[in-house]
């Protein structure tokens, strides 16, 4: 069967994502880091003793838990950016297809039909937007020391340590996946993918 000659070559690459969703991406995952890291100097006792200067390293978690939501909210700004984000918050059919694929552990590209986010994708952009408002909750009744009650800032203590050990936990995830797919970490640094790619992991999505 002779292709088309209007149809692009499968070696062509596409746009995935725009300059916007890339800063937003980079900005946050800085951020987040930053927030991980000085939260293991301050709980971990040799990361502590290795690094000192407790009262910085405190100033430095605070201010980028702070700050985390911003490039996100700056973000919202732009329109593609707005787009990805409806994208990300809608589920259908084909992604209960994509899970139930992925629970059988079925790895052939046609059980898991995806748009240009996938399940999982997308369940890990709700988990972790719901995660960094609970952080940012918690930490802010921790600040607030002269305005909350002991029992408050207890509990928020409680939750804000546990919910952190579980969100680096994930990120730690989130990155191995993202090394194993060079194609992604590609569209996420160049904004572009190669469309055999897109198909493949992507059929559903009309780039």
């Amino acid at each position: 069967m002779t292709p088309r000659a209007d149809a692009p070559p499968a070696t062509t690459a596409v746009r995935r994502f725009g300059r916007t969703q890339r800063w937003v991406h980079r900005a946050t995952a800085a951020l987040m880091g930053v927030c991980v890291l000085t939260a293991a100097c301050l709980y971990v006792p040799q990361l502590a003793q290795l690094v000192g200067r407790r009262a910085l390293v405190v100033t430095v978690h605070e201010w980028s838990g702070l700050v985390l939501p911003v490039p996100v909210l700056a973000g919202l700004l732009s329109r593609a950016f707005r787009a990805d984000l409806g994208r990300l918050n809608r589920f259908g059919p084909h992604d209960r297809t994509w899970l139930r694929a992925v629970l059988r552990r079925d790895r052939r590209p046609a059980s898991r039909p995806a748009g240009k986010f996938n399940a999982g994708q997308k369940f890990y952009a709700a988990w972790i937007a719901g995660a960094t408002l609970v952080m940012l909750g918690t930490g802010l009744l921790m600040w607030s020391t002269h305005l909350t009650p002991l029992v408050w800032r207890t509990g928020a203590t409680f939750v804000h340590d546990w919910l952190a050990l579980t969100v680096g936990i994930v990120l730690a995830g989130h990155i191995g996946m993202a090394l194993a797919d060079p194609e992604a970490r590609r569209g996420m640094r160049t904004g572009r993918v190669g469309r055999r790619w897109a198909e493949r992991e992507h059929p559903l999505w009309r780039p």
